[in-house]
């Protein structure tokens, strides 16, 4: 079992860096970012670009891997979001991974202008980004002209540090994500189900979870592939159990192992932001960092 962490891109850098280094410094496996232009409760307070604090927090961090949780097509472009994924990871030294999603509704779905997409108008997008952003990271020079994204002869020169490109976890529950999770991508991100963070039970949200990996295993199996080549990934906050796993090292012990036993091999915890919905004691979060991944790979 990996642990690691999301650093919200809300920090002014002479403040932020010293969370990413001290990120490094607690052992987790991989500090992540949203890469949104705003979120949720924090959308009139300072909010900072996610490949900019990315490439940031590569320079001060030596080991730990650098991601996003996730990049959707909502406001990014295959072509030039390429392009700067090879430039983070060749400033990392190959220590990036591109979370991706579909995306969803609210501020990014809408700041350029357009209407927002419906749910199937987001499945057709991303299944034709993540196919392209596939060949933009793996070819020298790729054209394309499709539905919603095209491409003339874009060049990314020499490619990533990572061979043959970096890897993709994809967020994805339903049948369509399922399947470009099979093919594309190296890692599954979920949060759970959404329908039962108000009203469910933590057996409920297991339950869920259980049934999408059985979903990702059948899709997996539909391309061909073992789904134990994929990282599952859970990012925590948005299941029923909500802050309860960071009340102590003995909760989140609990709480990882028995999704351990589903099938994760990585838990996302949220760093500590005091007055939000991800405030916690900073001092259990870093018991936690330091003292659950021996007791849950023990």
């Amino acid at each position: 079992m990996r642990l690691s962490t999301v650093i919200l891109p809300i920090h002014r850098w002479s403040e932020g860096q010293k969370i990413w280094r001290r990120a490094e410094e607690l052992g987790f496996h991989a500090s992540y970012t949203y890469d949104h232009l705003s979120w949720r409760s924090f959308r009139d307070g300072p909010w900072f670009g996610a490949l900019p604090t990315l490439t940031a927090a590569a320079v001060v961090t030596e080991r730990m891997r650098l991601g996003t949780l996730v990049t959707s097509p909502n406001f990014r472009h295959p072509v030039t979001l390429a392009k700067e994924l090879i430039s983070l990871d060749d400033i990392s030294g190959g220590r990036v991974t591109l979370g991706i999603g579909a995306g969803g509704n609210g501020f990014d779905a809408t700041a350029l202008g357009q209407e927002a997409w419906t749910p199937r108008e987001r499945a057709d997008r991303f299944a034709e980004f993540v196919p392209l952003l596939d060949r933009l990271l793996t070819e020298g020079a790729v054209t394309h002209e499709g539905a919603h994204y095209s491409a003339v002869e874009a060049r990314n020169v020499p490619g990533c540090v990572q061979r043959p490109r970096l890897p993709f976890a994809v967020a994805a529950t339903g049948p369509r994500g399922m399947r470009l999770t099979a093919r594309h991508g190296q890692g599954w991100v979920t949060t759970g189900d959404p329908k039962l963070f108000e009203t469910g039970t933590p057996e409920q949200s297991r339950a869920a979870l259980s049934e999408q990996l059985d979903r990702l295993a059948k899709a997996c199996a539909d391309a061909g592939r073992d789904v134990a080549e994929l990282d599952k990934v859970l990012l925590t906050g948005f299941t029923p159990d909500r802050g309860r796993p960071l009340e102590s090292v003995d909760a989140f012990v609990d709480f990882a192992g028995r999704h351990a036993e589903l099938g994760f091999d990585e838990i996302v915890l949220h760093t500590p932001v005091p007055d939000s919905d991800f405030a916690a004691d900073e001092a259990v979060f870093e018991r936690i960092a330091t003292e659950a991944p021996a007791q849950l790979n023990g």
